[in-house]
């Protein structure tokens, strides 16, 4: 599911899942927030079409299948 969601983001910004994912990440260990306002309501438009109800506090629950 996250990676349906993370593919549709990529899509929309126009780059590939691996430069999407880098970006992020180096925004991360810069402690630096990766999104914008307009690109946080297009998160919040994707989370909702690929109902996906995660947020952070749920990152150290998730387990592999």
């Amino acid at each position: 599911m996250i990676l349906s969601w993370y593919k549709g983001l990529a899509e929309y910004h126009d780059m590939s899942l691996g430069n999407l994912i880098e970006g992020i990440m180096l925004h991360a260990f810069d402690g630096k927030a990766p999104f914008s306002e307009k690109n946080l309501k297009k998160i919040k438009d994707l989370k909702s079409i690929y109902e996906l109800d995660l947020t952070w506090q749920d990152s150290h629950k998730l387990v592999e299948s």
